[in-house]
């Protein structure tokens, strides 16, 4: 492209791309700006109805406009405008019901070239053909194009987009005022399937009747930072490119581009510790040429260095090579636009609290872990969960690497292009970060429709410092805590409301109205918890177990709480006593009084026997056990496979694992009666007595409710002696975590 305009010198450059962008154009020339970039147009009225115009470095676009702008050339944009395009989908400008070429889809111009060409990937016909090959005439391989294009033209007409008849006769509008006012030393820079259409002979009423009646909407425009992995075809990007790093690369380097693309994945490799020499390099170049010449390819491509990569520098193994794809075939790299570019308050706000909490926007996950104790890490910490209110994904919370503490924050940053669309659309809401998160905080506050979702909203809002909005939102979750009489709703909200209550002993905001409204729901869970889980069937108890582990939780985080830990701890045992109450909710309720040391173990020995009598149905006593045994998070963690001791349930059909006690025989078979022994034949069993059969063990040694897999599984119970069950023909174990204990007669 360059060596064309070097050998044309034309007064004006046109490029496609939206009229609008003529007033942005001369930012290109700016020192601060670095490719790859875009330019976006969205709605005044509706900022999430936006588009993008990428261009990397090598782009030919943005050759051209460096071209020209050094030159002194004007630069001018031909395409539709974005006012036009962006109202597409307004029903009233559609597609219509013309019929599309071939089999109805769309026409790939280049991928039919390289079909007809006997190429399968229409990418390395392109670099054979075009990137590959350098002649004597730069023009040479556009006036080979226009031909192929007009041929394709001329066959599939517009090839599936109808919407390209306007666009290409808004273009020829545009160059004749073009030529009008440079006269023909015009160059056109554009995609190849245009270049007919702008040569043919129309008329300029009939372009001008192809553009009447257009749909229009009020918009704005302007420059923003674009990634290479968002030029990527895989990433969403229609129009882009496999392989931008490697495009990239090809572009940048003076000589010898295989020779360096092998050192630097060579770098790459050896700074994760892979051991690669010089030696490696330099087999890897002569496979690659050589792969080249066997092929009939003018000089290596993206296939053939990869082979040869994979080869000798990744020494056969996909692991490596796919590393290499995504940090260099592909890239990370992560444009910059002058300050000056046109934006909206609220994103200029926020790359001011950028720059003053040193928090650079990078395309690669970044790690940040917060000590809310420093000014600076508290500040960061607000900015970030003012975005996420705001739906300004930056960043995300992240698992601590350490310390359960408060004062620790960890989050997983990564800046992704189209987070500047969800800027523009919280935009409607303040002209700063702050301020917009206030507003909109008031404004969900006001819309809430569940208790749940305003006790959510207090903890966003106590952990972004939203002081000036807290008023409103504890007055909605004040009424609609009072009005609110379902026990799981507020089991739901407590949790979320206790959360909170901690952040202001660390980040210095007030508390006293929140743990007000927390201990009221508290109290109300405690008095209706009873009652609310009487009669649950099996997906509601196990709903309602882990919001009691929640609560549990919750209640002792709640300041002054020893009478609320007591009436608790009531609550409990009234669960733990009741008949009508789940076996699941039982067990969980003798568990936790246990573990708190509101209960002996004798009276939790004796909830067990009770729980496990012959009377009781063997799932309600399987589920006992899952309440009593699972986790102390809530829930019995992670079920166990068919056949490796997991409860035979319906459809649970898997092979009986042996038992070492009795190898080989299933549960069923060391049920039935055992051949007689030398007592003589028939002799009767002796009845499970007092010494037949063993005790227990005591629960001291019961394993705790977090402890590991290996722990819990590991201890055998051979009888009860307050369920007379005989010693010889039943084996107990503790249940895995994520399992329901078998019964002895299950």
């Amino acid at each position: 492209m360059r060596a064309a305009l070097e050998a044309a010198q034309p007064a004006a450059v046109l490029v496609e791309g939206p009229a609008e962008a003529d007033a942005l154009v001369e930012l290109a020339a700016d020192p601060a700006m670095r490719p790859p970039v875009a330019l976006l147009a969205h709605a005044v009225d509706d900022p999430g109805r936006a588009a993008f115009w990428p261009m990397a470095a090598f782009s030919p676009e943005w050759v051209a406009i460096r071209w020209a702008l050094d030159r002194g050339a004007a630069v001018r944009f031909i395409d539709l405008p974005a006012a036009h395009s962006l109202a597409a989908t307004d029903p009233t400008w559609d597609d219509g019901e013309e019929e599309v070429s071939g089999s109805g889809l769309r026409t790939d111009p280049v991928a039919e070239l390289a079909r007809v060409a006997g190429y399968e990937d229409a990418e390395r016909w392109w670099e054979d053909v075009v990137e590959l090959r350098a002649g004597d005439d730069p023009t040479a391989p556009f006036d080979a194009l226009a031909e192929a294009m007009g041929a394709l033209r001329e066959a599939y007409g517009h090839g599936g987009h109808p919407r390209d008849l306007v666009r290409e006769a808004h273009m020829r509008i545009r160059l004749r005022a073009a030529r009008k006012e440079f006269g023909d030393d015009v160059a056109v820079v554009c995609g190849a399937w245009h270049v007919p259409a702008l040569t043919r002979k129309t008329t300029v009423a009939a372009d001008r009747a192809l553009l009447k009646g257009l749909p229009k909407v009020k918009t704005e425009m302007t420059w923003v930072p674009w990634t290479h992995r968002r030029l990527a075809r895989r990433s969403g990007y229609g129009a882009g490119i496999e392989s931008p790093g490697w495009y990239a690369h090809l572009f940048a380097a003076p000589d010898r581009p295989v020779e360096r693309w092998m050192t630097r994945v060579a770098g790459l490799l050896r700074d994760e510790d892979h051991l690669v020499s010089s030696a490696h390099v330099i087999e890897a170049v002569r496979l690659a040429e050589t792969l080249a010449a066997l092929r009939g390819r003018p000089l290596p491509g993206l296939d053939e260095t990869t082979d040869a990569v994979r080869a000798v520098l990744c020494e056969g193994s996909d692991v490596p090579l796919d590393l290499v794809r995504d940090r260099l075939v592909v890239g990370d790299v992560l444009g910059e636009v002058p300050a000056g570019a046109p934006a909206v308050p609220l994103q200029r706000d926020l790359a001011r609290r950028q720059r003053t909490l040193r928090l650079k926007p990078e395309a690669t996950d970044r790690d940040l872990d917060l000590d809310l104790r420093k000014d600076m890490d508290g500040e960061r910490s607000r900015l970030l969960h003012r975005l996420r209110l705001l739906g300004v994904g930056w960043g995300e919370p992240a698992a601590g690497r350490s310390g359960t503490g408060t004062f620790r924050e960890p989050w997983r940053l990564r800046w992704e292009p189209e987070l500047h669309v969800q800027v523009a659309e919280a935009g409607v809401w303040g002209t700063t970060v702050e301020a917009a998160a206030t507003a909109r905080a008031r404004s969900r506050a006001l819309g809430a429709k569940s208790l749940a979702d305003i006790t959510a909203l207090a903890e966003q809002c106590l952990l972004a410092g939203l002081a000036d909005a807290l008023p409103v939102v504890m007055r909605a979750l004040a009424d609609r805590a009072a009005l609110d009489t379902d026990v799981a709703h507020l089991a739901q909200a407590l949790p979320a409301l206790a959360r909170s209550l901690r952040y202001g002993d660390v980040r210095g905001t007030g508390t006293a109205a929140l743990a007000e409204v927390a201990a009221g729901l508290a109290e109300r869970i405690c008095v209706g918890l009873p009652p609310a889980c009487a009669g649950l069937d099996t997906e509601a108890a196990e709903a309602m177990r882990e919001r009691i582990d929640e609560v549990h939780r919750a209640v002792g985080l709640l300041p002054g709480a020893d009478g609320l830990t007591d009436r608790w701890a009531g609550a409990l045992c009234r669960l733990a006593d009741r008949d009508r109450i789940p076996g699941l909710l039982r067990g969980r309720a003798a568990r936790l009084l246990l573990d708190e040391g509101r209960v002996a173990e004798d009276e939790a020995a004796l909830l067990m026997s009770r729980a496990l009598s012959p009377g009781t149905p063997p799932p309600e006593a399987a589920a006992w056990i899952d309440g009593f045994v699972g986790r102390a998070g809530g829930g019995g963690g992670r079920p166990r496979a068919p056949g490796r001791g997991a409860a035979r349930r319906p459809g649970n059909d898997g092979p009986r694992r042996p038992t070492a006690r009795s190898p080989g025989r299933s549960r069923r078979d060391r049920a039935a009666p055992r051949p007689a022994r030398a007592r003589g034949r028939g002799a009767p069993r002796r009845s499970a007595g007092a010494g037949s059969a063993r005790r227990p063990p005591p629960p001291s040694r019961w394993p705790a409710a977090g402890a590991p897999r290996r722990e819990r599984a590991a201890v055998p119970w051979r009888g009860a002696r307050a369920c007379r069950w005989p010693a010889p023909r039943t084996t107990y174990r503790a249940a895995p975590r994520g399992s329901a204990a078998r019964s002895p007669r299950a």
